[in-house]
């Protein structure tokens, strides 16, 4: 660095406050403009775009409602060959009349072997020699949510059935077509698979996510695979409805021993689903394009990010909260939700 400063004409040791601010300076600016320069490069190459978006099929599930319905008319607008994964015969007709001709739907039940089988052979006929440019593994569940002592095993499998083994099967199924096109895999994660703010399958689900697609990036990337992940934060879906997450609880509530309940408090549930109600009715974001807007670009990206985060409250919020010493958020919890009445 000495010769570089006489280069440039300053002193190879600096003698007085002049020379060292000089070169402090010099500094400074060296880094600035190494700053700005990594940013402005970063910010042309997130806005390189694929070739051919016509010519490229992609396979959405969970498109009766949400993200992925609202995805599935977003892409078919762009030109590419959607195929649809509906649950029920009621959304896969009401998505056709809303789109083009190139738009497929086929029913899908990701719990179901049987149900994905079918799913990849009828997009295996679609797409060809082409290839599956893109699985978008969206379909997904909430409930039941709750405090942990509240759920039996059933209440944790049937969330996990959709959320991370139908991810994980769905994924595993489809990866030769997309092998074949070199193509994308984007999974819906969540910021809760982040932060574990509450008890149920739905935080443990979206943890597997992450992990799963931590590992399948790193064992396909010499494939040309890219796979990316998708971590909303809080949004108006059909997740976050709370007459479903209310009638949930009351459920759960219902199914306890009386010891259990005395250890709450008969006021403890009316307490819980008023914190909901204000968490909810606070933080839920209505605008779901900004969730659609990472799904399309991990699609059309030439150079896609390894994750997305999907709101101002997971962006300030969540994602922040996740890289925080565990006794901060436990701390923030403990202030937000209500004491059991007998708690130490």
């Amino acid at each position: 660095m000495d010769s570089v400063y006489q280069y440039l004409g300053y002193p190879a040791q600096a003698n007085d406050d002049s020379g060292t601010s000089s070169r402090d300076n010099l500094w400074l600016y060296g880094v600035g403009t190494f700053v700005v320069l990594w940013t402005l490069g970063w910010l042309y190459r997130d806005s390189l775009e694929i070739e051919d978006i016509k010519e490229k099929y992609v396979f959405v599930t969970g498109c009766d409602s949400g993200f992925g319905n609202l995805l599935c008319k977003r892409l078919d607008r762009l030109g590419f060959r959607v195929i649809a994964g509906c649950l029920t015969e009621k959304g896969a007709d009401d998505l056709k009349r809303a789109t083009g001709p190139y738009l497929k739907t086929v029913l899908l039940d990701v719990t179901s072997t049987g149900s994905i089988q079918k799913a990849m052979e009828y997009t295996k006929q679609e797409v060809e020699d082409n290839g599956l440019w893109g699985i978008v593994n969206n379909a997904g569940r909430s409930l039941p949510m709750g405090p942990s002592e509240w759920m039996r095993l059933e209440d944790y499998t049937s969330t996990l059935k959709v959320n991370m083994t139908g991810v994980i099967e769905m994924t595993l199924t489809f990866l030769p077509l997309i092998k074949q096109a070199q193509g994308r895999i984007v999974n819906v994660a969540s910021v809760l698979g982040r932060v574990a703010a509450n008890g149920g399958g739905y935080c443990i689900s979206k943890f597997a996510v992450e992990s799963f697609s931590d590992c399948l990036r790193r064992d396909i990337h010499y494939f040309g695979i890219k796979v990316c992940i998708i971590e909303p934060g809080f949004f108006k879906t059909a997740v976050t409805s709370l007459d479903p997450i209310e009638s949930e609880l009351h459920r759960l509530w219902n199914q306890l021993t009386p010891e259990v309940k005395a250890s709450y408090g008969d006021k403890y549930l009316d307490k819980y689903i008023q914190i909901q109600r204000l968490i909810m009715n606070a933080v839920c974001d209505s605008d779901l394009s900004k969730v659609t807007n990472c799904m399309e670009h991990a699609l059309t990206s030439a150079y896609p990010r390894t994750r997305y985060s999907a709101g101002w409250d997971a962006k300030f919020g969540w994602i922040p909260l996740s890289y925080m010493p565990s006794c901060v958020i436990d701390i923030g919890l403990k202030l937000v939700m209500p004491r059991p009445a007998k708690s130490v």
